[in-house]
Formats: structure tokens, C-alpha cells, sequence
């Protein structure tokens, strides 16, 4: 009757062996450590900086604990702060000699004190929130003149093209400052129809006639609401960006959130490539594509004896050579739907495929049939400054909405250049004004008391059960141990971040399982008390305690999804923690708990009594408190 299968039995092993293995890397630790990554799309750590970094540390004198490459960055971890700060200078002072232009990002990390065996096993510690561990804080502004500016430089192609549709002719169009379009015109009847015109179609734009000489000039500025209306869309915009690289990150429980009228606080509880956050948040990467000038004067400047034409800028393509392009923009990273990378279905080279909307598609389709024999460059902007991607020449029409970046790239570099890409271009430039890592917000004091009144609570059952219902509340305690282990265990898989708030769950979490077992244990003596055999009194205890752990675990576990699917911040790592619980609860209080009892009952074929605390008899006769005997005294 009380007897548990093999295979039963092979479970709550697995079981407790991998929550073992799991939970074990929480226990080591964290230890100082130093984080180098690539600070350009150019320049990718690989192995050899491994050496790079090692040669930097013995010249220096230090001596690390560990220097490893993790795929995208080296990371060398050392005893103790002291030395990784010296680290970090002497790092950063060999690799960058110029720190007004750094080639890779040198940041202060922590790295888990776990062996390689647990690391081998992908067993890695849960990240602890802002709250407990700290994080890294950005304050970022948004240029918002530049988006003004950004949304006047579209108007101006907008009204251009709506004078063409309507095949009303005009003497010029032109931005001037104040982020104004000036259109002007030869006669009063071609000014008052492209006023109509414009009206209609741009009711943002408030427009005053005036004179200049001989034309008339009619000038369209944005309304105050509209002008307002632009910069809210660009600060949310980017909020919407940071949100999408940020996920791409992989960060559990970022803080996004605006601050005052153009600034973005940006938190990273838990983050352990710090390094990498900074890198793809500090990035306001846009790709833009434009023509190529291949006049006798553009390549005179090419070769350094004449100046640059007149509407053209200098830039280099990778590796260094100079290449004269037209600041006309043809497409920009807002005609972007998806970016992807990829491989040249003809060399086989590292590619990102890009996908263009409608009109990005069109305009593209346009451009290429009427430049046929001339080259095309392909720019990204980063913190400011432009490189070219590549600068082919067109062969013919390209349709269809797809557009190819090739060119001396590595994989990773594609793969990173697509992350940008695809997360969204920013509406507006930003700048990170203020970068700090912060330390515990509740201070060590605190975060022990965090945990200590999870095992102050756990201890405090653990004398209550084993006292009250003797070796069945031990058996009850054990199912709590291993609850606690599933849970941490489940976490550290997850990789979830665990926060104060997280914490309170835990604790709620072992009062929640406790109960189940109290309600098994109640079931038993009520089993006991109806005259049953202690073989049947386990049995039907058992059987009929799980209906009712069941329903009051699925009504509780509702409650949480809903904090789940509606809750953020706090809110939603505490029902993270609350939902896994329950989970894990379940298993322990019913599954290993019977399995414990069946152990050690169930081989007992004549058994006489059970022992599981003083049990109350209806006639008002008592037991003495311990074991139970099988039938009424």
C-alpha cells in the first residue's frame, strides 16, 4: 500500500542531485574582477588578448587569479579590490594610449569564485538585484534639438515630394535655422496653391509668406504642440531602443525609465557584463546610405591635393581608405524592418541582410535604376562618428526591399551590427552623462538580515514541526530542506535575478509548503482518531490532503501569474520567485515527503503505531504524547 516504485524513487535522486549541483555555485561566492571587450565594431576581442591582457598584468607586477576568454570578452579575476583597480588602470593604460579614442571598453566586473567542473555544467549562480548585489547606473540626455532638426530634414523631403505630385513648380526649398523649411517661388498664384497644398497635407507646420528680393518666400515652421509632440515621440522612441538592446542583452529587471523632460535613467540590477551593457547602450548606432562622388574634384581630395567639393564629406572605409560621399541621404535606419546576419550567397563572406519598408523599398528601387554604373555607400554612425561599410557599385535595379552589407567582416561583427540595427535606431542622439556601479542600496547590514530571516523562519518551523508531530514533522522539515534547494536550484537555471522582494517570496514560499505537510499531517490523525490501521491512516491521509493542497496551490499560483503578467519592478521579482515556489512546493511536500515516509513505514509490514504527536480521541480519551497506536485505548 505505502510503497514507492524504483523509478519513483529515481526521481526524487534526480531531482535532488541536480538541485545539489545547481544551488552549489550560489555558495562560492563572487570574486573582484577586471572585463575587457571591444569599445568599436571594428576591433573584436578574440584569444589573442588573452596574452595582451597577461603581458599588461606582469608588467605591471600583478598577478591574477584567473584570465579567461568567454567568446566576447576576456575577463581576469583577482583576490581582492586593491588589486583589481591597479588591474583596470594598468589594463586600460596598454591597450588604449589613446583615452580620448579607446579601441576596447576596460570595466570593473565581478566573476563567480565556482570551479571549472560546475562552470563546465553551465551551473551558474543567480544575479542578485540592484537592492542586494548593486548594478551599473547610466544617466543619458537626449539631444533634443537634434530631433527637431531630424524631423524638419524629413519635412523638407516630404514637401518636396508632395510639390512634385501636385506638379506645382517652385524656385528652391531649403532649411533654415530655427528647424524652418523655406520654399520659395516666382509668382503669387504658384505660392497661394502650394500654400493650399501644404496645409492640407501638413498641419503641423505653421507657415508665414514673406520676400526676398525678387521670389516670394513661404515659410513653415512647427507648432509649439507639434514641436512638443516630437520631442515626447523621440524620448519614448529611445526608451523603446534602450528597451530593445537591453534585450538583446539578455538583463533581467532593467530599469528604463524617464527622468524630467530629456533624460533616460537606465539600471542594471544584477548585470555581470557590464562591459557589453556599455557598449551596445553607450552605442546610438544609424545606418545611412548615400552616394558616392566620383568627380575629378573628389578625387583630387581622395588624394590629399584639393579640397573637399562642395556638398560632400570625407570618410574612410575599412582599413583606412579615404572615400568622398555625398551628404544628400538617401535612406536611413528608420526605412529598417529586420537586420539579420548572414553569409554572401556568392563569396561565402560574413553579410548583414537588411529588410526595408515600403517606401524605403521604393525609394531604393528609384535610386538604383537611375544610378546604374555609380557606387553607393553604406554608413554607420556611432557616438558620432561615420564609417563607411562598404561602397559597391550598382549593377543594375535592385527591388524588392532587400539590401545586402558585405565586406571584410567577421561573423561577429555581423552578428553585432544586426544587433544594432535591429533593435531600432534612436530618434534622437544620446549621451551617457553620468556612469557609476553602485554598491548594495541597503548596505550589507541589511542584505544579512534578508537572508537571515529566511533561515531564522526555516529554523523556527523546523523546531515547531519536529516538536508537534515528531518524526513525521521531521520528514515534514526535510520536504521544506528540499523545497528550498528545487527553488534556488530552478532560479540559478533560470539565471533570474533575485531581489529584496524575492527574499519576502522565499520566506512566504516555505510558510506556503509547511502548510501543505501540516494539512497531511492533520489528515493522518483525523485517519488515526476514525480507529484506522497506521498503513491505511498514511494512505488515505495522504490521498485525501491532495485534492485540497492541489486546489489551494492553483488558486494561489493564479494570483501570482497575474502579478506576473501585470506587475513590473519589484512587483514582478517577487512573483517569479512566488510562481516557481508553488512549483516546487507541490513536489516537495506531497511527492518527497510520501516517498520519505514510504521509506521508512512502508517496509514495515505489522506496523503498530506512527509516530506523529498526540493524538486527540472523540471520547475524550488521550494518548500519551509519541508513537500512536493502531486502534483506541
Amino acid at each position: 500500500m505505502n510503497r514507492y516504485p524504483w523509478w519513483k524513487y529515481a526521481i526524487i535522486g534526480i531531482a535532488l542531485l541536480v538541485g545539489l549541483i545547481y544551488t552549489l555555485p550560489n555558495l562560492f561566492g563572487e570574486a573582484p574582477a577586471v572585463q575587457v571587450s571591444s569599445g568599436k565594431v571594428t576591433i573584436k576581442a578574440d584569444a589573442a588578448l588573452v596574452k595582451r591582457v597577461e603581458q599588461a598584468l606582469a608588467a605591471a607586477g600583478l598577478q591574477p587569479d584567473l584570465v579567461q576568454f568567454d567568446g566576447n570578452s576576456v575577463r581576469a579575476r583577482f583576490g581582492d579590490t586593491d588589486t583589481q583597480l591597479k588591474a583596470k588602470d594598468a589594463i586600460a593604460k596598454a591597450l588604449n594610449p589613446d583615452p580620448a579614442d579607446p579601441s576596447y571598453i576596460v570595466a570593473l566586473n565581478l566573476l563567480s569564485r565556482s570551479p571549472a567542473w560546475l562552470t563546465g555544467l553551465h551551473a551558474l549562480p543567480m544575479y542578485l538585484g540592484l537592492d542586494l548585489r548593486g548594478g551599473v547606473h547610466f544617466l543619458m540626455q537626449v539631444d533634443m534639438k537634434a530631433a527637431l532638426t531630424k524631423r524638419a530634414e524629413a519635412l523638407t523631403g516630404e514637401v518636396r515630394t508632395l510639390l512634385r505630385d501636385k506638379n506645382i513648380r517652385h524656385a528652391g526649398i531649403t532649411r533654415v535655422p530655427g528647424d524652418a523649411v523655406e520654399l520659395r517661388f516666382r509668382d503669387a498664384a504658384t505660392l497661394d496653391a502650394a500654400r493650399t497644398a501644404l496645409a492640407d497635407a501638413q498641419p503641423d507646420l505653421l507657415w508665414v509668406e514673406g520676400s526676398d528680393g525678387a521670389d516670394l518666400t513661404l515659410t513653415g515652421r512647427l507648432k509649439p504642440e507639434a514641436a512638443k509632440r516630437v520631442q515626447e515621440q523621440a524620448l519614448k522612441q529611445n526608451i523603446t531602443t534602450l528597451h530593445n538592446r537591453i534585450n538583446e542583452l539578455g538583463v533581467a529587471e532593467p530599469v528604463i525609465q524617464q527622468q524630467g523632460l530629456d533624460r533616460v535613467v537606465v539600471q542594471l540590477p544584477g548585470v555581470q557584463d557590464t562591459a557589453k551593457a556599455k557598449d551596445i547602450i553607450g552605442r546610438t548606432a544609424t545606418l545611412e546610405v548615400r552616394m558616392v562622388d566620383d568627380s575629378a574634384e573628389a578625387q583630387a581630395a581622395v588624394a590629399g591635393s584639393g579640397p573637399v567639393p562642395f556638398g560632400t564629406e570625407r570618410f574612410y572605409e575599412r582599413g583606412g581608405v579615404p572615400i568622398i560621399v555625398k551628404k544628400q541621404v538617401i535612406l536611413t535606419g528608420e526605412n529598417l524592418t529586420d537586420a539579420q546576419p548572414g553569409f554572401d550567397g556568392q563569396t561565402q563572406e560574413a553579410a548583414v541582410h537588411l529588410s526595408l519598408d515600403a517606401k524605403g523599398s521604393r525609394i531604393f528601387r528609384d535610386v538604383t535604376r537611375e544610378s546604374v554604373g555609380k557606387r553607393m555607400a553604406i554608413l554607420l554612425f556611432e557616438k558620432g562618428k561615420g564609417e563607411v561599410v562598404t561602397a559597391p557599385v550598382i549593377r543594375g535595379e535592385i527591388g524588392g526591399g532587400r539590401v545586402q552589407i558585405s565586406g571584410r567582416m567577421t561573423t561577429q561583427e555581423a552578428s553585432d551590427t544586426a544587433l544594432l540595427l535591429r533593435a531600432g535606431s534612436l530618434a534622437a542622439p544620446m549621451e551617457i552623462i553620468e556612469e557609476r556601479t553602485i554598491g548594495p542600496s541597503l548596505g550589507a547590514e541589511n542584505i544579512a538580515k534578508g537572508f537571515n530571516s529566511v533561515i531564522y523562519g526555516f529554523a523556527a518551523i523546523a523546531v515547531f514541526m519536529c516538536s508537534y508531530y515528531l518524526l513525521m514533522g521531521v520528514f515534514s522539515t526535510l520536504a521544506l530542506a528540499v523545497n528550498l534547494l528545487l527553488l534556488v536550484a530552478v532560479l540559478s537555471m533560470l539565471q533570474a535575478t533575485l531581489t529584496l522582494p524575492g527574499i519576502a517570496a522565499i520566506a512566504l514560499v516555505l510558510g506556503m509548503a509547511i502548510d501543505a505537510n501540516v494539512l497531511i499531517n492533520e489528515r493522518v490523525r483525523e485517519e488515526l482518531r476514525a480507529g484506522k490501521p497506521p498503513q491505511q491512516a498514511i494512505h488515505a491521509g495522504y490521498e485525501a490532503a491532495w485534492s485540497t493542497i492541489f486546489d489551494s496551490n492553483v488558486t494561489t499560483l493564479i494570483a501570482g501569474l497575474a502579478l506576473l503578467a501585470f506587475g513590473s519592478g519589484p512587483v514582478r521579482g517577487f512573483a517569479v520567485v512566488h510562481c516557481l515556489g508553488i512549483l516546487t512546493s507541490m513536489f516537495s511536500a506531497v511527492f518527497f515527503s510520501r516517498g520519505l515516509v514510504n521509506l521508512w513505514y512502508g517496509r514495515q509490514k505489522k506496523l503498530k503505531s506512527i509516530s506523529i504527536g498526540q493524538v486527540w480521541r472523540p471520547d475524550g480519551a488521550q494518548t500519551t504524547a509519541g508513537d500512536v497506536p493502531a486502534t483506541k485505548a
